[in-house]
């Protein structure tokens, strides 16, 4: 990003020239903390699968400008201390590395056929990424950008989550309907949970406690317990004059605090804001076509949700309880991030 001080016109030069030097001293202080603010304001991130893009923009919206990256980026994440993004390119074959500051495709890593998802360990070193093609949860050392090791799971893995000790990893099979414990140490898997019908991706709470998977085709959340690898409990989406065959979970997304979850529901069109303690949906959102992915802002107020249908992004007033802006988000939108 770069940095910039204001820029003034004759008019305004004029206007400064006739204040006092402690009216102009005051003056010039609040523009440049303004400017400053300015500079530290957050910006969203969208990845565009059939553009081939990262589309940058402001936080209501406001579009900024286009990074092109590898072909079909799907899902992102911070890595370099924020400074870079790392994104799985599903036609390219590998991940792609994004400097945030000169806005462009920096370097990338070769993997299997289809990178889908990724999670990265905990000091950002090693990505775990699900390969579609090949049915197997893939390690890539970030800085050699060699294959480390490779597990096979059942068909069409997509959703991948490390635990925060980095020991464990947890991978959805679609084709299964089935969560993968993954032992990263043994490297090996350690543990199959049975869940809903087509699982897709993941939220862990704050605590570690539970971990959500959105089951597409089964309209519903499954809770595991991490401690017993177990379905604790299974929370179901209904919304009035809709077939359950259209309301599909896909993304899911937790609040700091942990008391609260948003899911997309699909082509269902709509986000479900649900309380976590009680596992209740408090209430839903209607959004775009098929609302896929989601995050936060840093302060929670809004939600962004990307809708792969009609190819555009909605923003969420999270305390209102409804869409307040859709903005063009590129062709087939996928992730989000927000810094």
């Amino acid at each position: 990003m770069n940095h910039r001080v204001p820029r003034w016109n004759a008019a305004v030069l004029t206007a400064l020239s006739l204040m006092t030097p402690r009216h102009l001293a005051r003056t010039l202080l609040s523009s440049l903390l303004l400017a400053s603010a300015g500079l530290a304001t957050a910006q969203v991130y969208v990845s565009s699968e059939k553009d081939n893009q990262i589309l940058v923009l402001q936080p209501d919206g406001t579009p900024i400008k286009t990074i092109p990256v590898c072909k079909r980026p799907r899902h992102m994440a911070w890595t370099g201390g924020g400074k870079q993004i790392l994104v799985a390119c599903g036609d390219s074959n590998q991940l792609g590395v994004v400097d945030v500051e000169a806005g462009k495709l920096v370097d990338s890593i070769p993997t299997a056929e289809s990178p889908e998802m990724f999670s990265l360990s905990p000091d950002g070193k090693t990505a775990y990424v699900s390969i579609e093609e090949d049915s197997e949860l893939a390690a890539y050392d970030l800085t050699s950008k060699k294959p480390v090791f490779a597990i096979k799971t059942g068909g069409e893995p997509e959703g991948v989550q490390v635990s925060p000790d980095g020991k464990t990893a947890y991978v959805t099979s679609e084709v299964a309907s089935v969560v993968y414990v993954m032992d990263l140490a043994q490297r090996k898997a350690v543990a199959q949970i049975k869940v809903g019908k087509r699982p897709r991706r993941f939220a862990l709470s704050p605590d570690g406690k539970e971990l959500w998977v959105s089951n597409e085709l089964g309209a519903s959340v499954s809770v595991i317990d991490t401690a017993s690898r177990s379905v604790k409990q299974t929370i179901a989406f209904e919304l009035p004059g809709m077939r359950q065959t259209d309301i599909t979970p896909v993304a899911l997304v937790m609040t700091p605090d942990g008391k609260t979850a948003w899911v997309t529901l699909g082509r269902a069109n709509h986000v479900a804001e649900v309380d976590v303690a009680s596992h209740t949906v408090r209430r839903v959102v209607l959004v775009g076509k098929r609302a896929w992915g989601a995050t936060l802002s840093r302060d929670g107020s809004r939600l962004y949700v990307t809708n792969g249908l009609s190819d555009d992004l909605s923003i969420v007033d999270t305390a209102a309880g409804r869409a307040i802006k859709t903005v063009a988000a590129g062709r087939v939108p996928h992730s989000i991030l927000v810094k």
